[in-house]
């Protein structure tokens, strides 16, 4: 059992808009991951490109579903009833699982495969134009509207 808990206060006092990043870390330190199964990879492919391999022996394509809604990845496998008989000993796990991920913000996936037993799950973060880092141009004063100086000329006096 895991009994290290981290302090994100100190976070939470310097930074604005990170609430949710912020409140997930929270919550995967409190998670305690019992079962394992199937096993899987995550792999960083590109600079926004990502894939999940999880290794599914014995599932077929209809016997597996994947589903995105929002900021969560949902895999889950659903064994179809074996009726060729009596088991002496089964060592192939055919049990139904579903594996949960948490994506960031502005990542689809792109396409999953199947095949000698491994689905690839194919990630993409799209960020859109609008949130993407923009050059902001800076303007001197005197380019600024309504910043039309008058002056005052008064005659001229001669001594």
């Amino acid at each position: 059992m895991r009994t290290t808990t981290f302090d994100f206060s100190p976070l939470f006092r310097s930074s604005v808009g990170f609430d949710r990043l912020l409140g997930a870390l929270e919550a995967a330190s409190r998670i305690e991951t019992i079962d394992n199964w199937p096993p899987y990879d995550i792999v960083k492919t590109g600079d926004d490109d990502y894939r999940i391999t999880m290794a599914v022996a014995g599932f077929s394509q209809d016997e597996l579903s994947i589903t995105q809604e929002q900021n969560m990845l949902l895999v889950s496998g659903q064994k179809e009833n074996d009726q060729g008989g009596e088991y002496l000993h089964r060592g192939i796990a055919g049990r139904s699982f579903q594996r949960r991920f948490e994506l960031a913000d502005h990542v689809k996936v792109t396409g999953a495969n199947l095949a000698d037993g491994l689905l690839t799950v194919d990630l993409k973060r799209e960020v859109p134009e609008e949130m993407k880092p923009r050059l902001i141009e800076i303007k001197s004063d005197l380019a600024l509207p309504g910043n039309d100086t008058k002056q005052i000329e008064g005659d001229k006096v001669a001594a």
